[in-house]
């Protein structure tokens, strides 16, 4: 099997969907979500993603971490 890489601007390859068919678009989205399953898949094995997962729940489990109130009442602070 030959591989070639193309490099086409995100703008060009939103055209390209738009002429699509319908059943064709439902393909692609078919991959797409394959793709995606893939990659979300291997970040979720990823040592370095379950190192810093690892460690934010140690920061929480030691109470290193502010609320979203918090972080409001302190932004409006220095936006005064």
């Amino acid at each position: 099997m030959s591989i070639v890489n193309l490099q086409v601007s995100f703008e060009s390859l939103i055209e390209a969907v738009t002429s699509l068919s319908l059943e064709d678009k439902r393909k692609l989205a078919d991959i797409l979500e394959d793709a995606i399953f893939e990659t979300e898949e291997d970040l979720e094995n990823d040592p370095e993603v379950l190192a810093e997962v690892e460690e934010a729940r140690k920061d929480y489990r030691e109470g290193n971490y502010q609320t979203i109130q918090e972080y409001a009442a302190q932004r409006s602070e220095r936006e005064t």
